[in-house]
């Protein structure tokens, strides 16, 4: 097929750019919006968007069950629009008892909300509220299964944990719980405590969203020097408080204290482990009010007496709470404290408002930025989009792994090439996954159909989309789609195209999503499991000489496909691996001599 027609536009983000549906944080909407496509060919049935309400319908006020403590202001709203149950300790037999009887839930971390307890309702649950930021204890996929909204609370509890993050870190320069507990032994050691200064002295935050921005403007107060590493903090936020934005390599070995505020993510699970905490300057002091499994806890027990690492001091754990004989909790340079990030009146209070306001206005048809899973879709738009929302979300994946630490990504063009009229395609679930695809892996957002605009418009990623007409049947919605990075580093250098740009192609053949692009090269591997990319010198053996190394690792390939510029020149091998291969075994490809450079990528 040939491109007869390209016509591109740019895609202003917000969060109520939908283009048929204006969807605000407070706009109302009936029990159900439509949203009706042009049918095409003999098809004569519309496809449709449906985004469903939470309402009751029947004019009675809906039950809203709080299964744990709730600041009373929250509880006063919710009273205002709701029946409210308020049980608090309920054993998870109790819960899947009572919630067929409400409409609305509403947990903060220590109620498991799973498959069963949407099972349980029957379809009556419309809305879970999650009294603060991280919602691991909530089943997403089941929630959006059964036509459940989560929405979370995750901006009343920033300034609470940003001062505890700062309160621990003094408390540690200074001994203060050791010396503490000491005094009320019966003992005086004025030498044994002797701490260090925080003027001065370089503070590394590692994430730097609202809690990491407001520890950081509190510890230049202190004097210390502040550096940052988070691949979507706008620099000029960054300039404006006086932190400097540096690589992740930097910041380690730069930094003499290191505070947390990262997300837990496939990503960012145990991040400081033996290797970075090796990369550390000596001595170094770290804090974490964040999410305990961003460290592993052993390999900081091993960092702290080698003395890597001076002091550390933990409100977070990657087991709550932790074993009493914990070695990291008993370690006498340790500072903890039981998950106090949140625990000041002024945040509880504050969490309990903003929670009870996202769950009242779900349960009046509003829409709010703080929904963390996507809408209901129709099933006849979902069947025929589902390849593609797979391979649009990869592709984002893909791309963002590509690029070099440090460098951020800013600007992304997505382009849709289609035999259909523009008017017969909508992207914004594609362009919603991409966007997903981007941010997420290095992000606390869930991003979705809801909040994908506001959410990347907030991080400073601007996105813009091309459409590509082509000759051809249309009865398939998409030939390909493509995701451009611009303005940045890339990793792995043939992933640039010849203007720059880190770039990804892909399609859909019968069914499964293909990578088809990587930079200028051609290649055709599965979007299944993980991909390990090498530029080589084109010449016989590669494709056994890598296979066998993967095989004697145990590692099982599922596609293979080399794409070159010439015989005998430079070719890209893409490798589709099912097991995710050791550091060793990457080391071996890296070091066989036709391999010029590599990339591990997990999907």
């Amino acid at each position: 097929m040939s491109a007869t027609a390209a016509a591109s536009s740019s895609i202003a983000v917000a969060t109520n750019s939908l283009r048929n549906v204006t969807l605000s944080s407070r706009s109302p909407l009936p029990s159900a919006i439509s949203v009706a496509f042009p049918s095409r060919g003999r098809n004569t049935l519309q496809r449709r968007l449906v985004l469903v309400s939470c309402s009751t319908g029947d004019g009675s006020k809906p039950t809203i069950l709080v299964a744990e403590k709730l600041g009373d202001a929250g509880i006063k709203l919710l009273e205002d629009v709701a029946n409210v149950d308020c049980s608090y300790n309920m054993t998870p037999e109790e819960l899947n008892i009572k919630i067929s009887l409400c409409d609305a839930l509403i947990v903060r971390s220590g109620t498991k909300v799973g498959r069963e307890v949407f099972e349980s309702s029957h379809g009556r649950l419309k809305v879970v509220g999650r009294a603060g930021v991280g919602i691991d204890n909530v089943d997403l996929s089941a929630a959006t299964e059964f036509g459940c909204l989560v929405v979370n609370a995750p901006t009343a509890n920033t300034i609470a944990a940003a001062e505890h993050g700062i309160a621990l870190m003094a408390a540690m320069a200074r001994n203060v719980a050791q010396a503490d507990a000491s005094v009320k032994a019966g003992e005086w050691k004025r030498n044994k405590y002797v701490g260090v200064s925080l003027v001065g002295k370089t503070l590394a935050v590692l994430g730097f969203g609202k809690v990491g921005t407001e520890v950081a403007r509190r510890a230049k107060g202190l004097g210390m020097r502040v550096i940052a590493h988070d691949p979507y903090a706008p620099a000029d936020r960054a300039h404006a408080i006086g932190v400097d934005l540096v690589s992740f390599d930097e910041a380690l070995a730069t930094a003499d204290f290191i505070s947390l505020h990262m997300p837990l993510t496939p990503t960012t699970s145990k991040i400081l482990n033996d290797e970075t905490f090796a990369k550390m300057k000596k001595g170094v002091r770290i804090v974490n009010v964040a999410r305990g499994g961003v460290i592993d806890e052993d390999a900081l027990v091993r960092a702290l007496d080698a003395g890597i690492v001076a002091q550390a001091a933990l409100d977070v754990f990657t087991k709550e709470p932790p074993a009493k004989d914990s070695k990291l909790v008993q370690h006498e340079r340790v500072t903890v404290t039981p998950h106090l990030g949140a625990s000041t009146m002024e945040a509880q209070e504050g969490v309990a408002i903003e929670i009870a306001e996202a769950v009242v206005g779900a349960l009046n048809g509003e829409l709010a930025a703080t929904a963390v899973n996507a809408p209901m879709v129709s099933a006849e738009v979902l069947t025929e989009l589902k390849p593609y929302v797979v391979l649009a979300e990869k592709l984002g994946r893909l791309a963002v792994q590509l690029v070099a630490g440090g460098s951020g990504v800013k600007n992304a063009k997505i382009t849709y090439a289609s035999a259909r009229a523009t008017d017969d395609l909508d992207t914004r679930l594609l362009r919603a996954m991409i966007t997903k695809g981007i941010i997420e892996p290095i992000s606390d957002v869930y991003v979705n159909l809801v909040n994908a605009d506001f959410t990347a418009k907030q991080r400073g990623l601007r996105l813009s989309e091309e459409r590509v007409l082509l000759d051809g049947s249309p009865e398939s919605p998409l030939e390909t789609i493509t995701v451009q990075l611009s303005n940045v580093e890339s990793k792995f250098a043939s992933s640039l195209s010849e203007s720059g740009e880190v770039k990804v192609e892909g399609k859909v053949k019968d069914g499964v999503p293909h990578l088809t692009k990587v930079g200028s090269f051609e290649v055709d591997v599965t979007l299944e499991g993980s991909i390990i990319l090498c530029r080589q010198v084109d010449q016989p053996g590669m494709i056994g000489t890598v296979g066998s190394i993967l095989g004697e690792s145990n590692v099982n390939v599922n596609f293979m496909s080399v794409g070159r510029i010439a015989p005998r020149k430079q070719a890209i091998m893409a490798i589709g691996v099912d097991d995710i291969p050791s550091k060793e075994t990457l080391k071996k490809i890296g070091e066989i001599p036709a391999v010029e450079e590599f990339v591990f990528l997990k999907l």
